[in-house]
């Protein structure tokens, strides 16, 4: 399967935001590499997917309370 990058606005404001979406991000199947720049203002997280969709990242970022809007490119 090709890897996709995706990104999303989120509100994960500061580390201690990032570090509840952490372990679930770094558990989910077909996650390869992420990361949230929280200097930019709409906080954005980069996903280095291997199978997962967009709404999945969604959904776990949802489940821990906080909010991501897929952009598009």
């Amino acid at each position: 399967m090709e890897n996709t990058e995706f990104q999303f606005k989120t509100n994960l404001n500061c580390g201690g935001c990032v570090s509840k979406v952490k372990a679930d991000l770094d558990s989910a199947d077909g996650i390869c590499d992420w990361n949230v720049d929280t200097a930019n203002n709409d906080k954005i997280l980069t996903v280095k997917s291997e199978g997962i969709t967009q709404d999945e990242i969604v959904a776990i970022v949802k489940k821990k309370g906080f909010k991501a809007e897929p952009l598009t490119v």
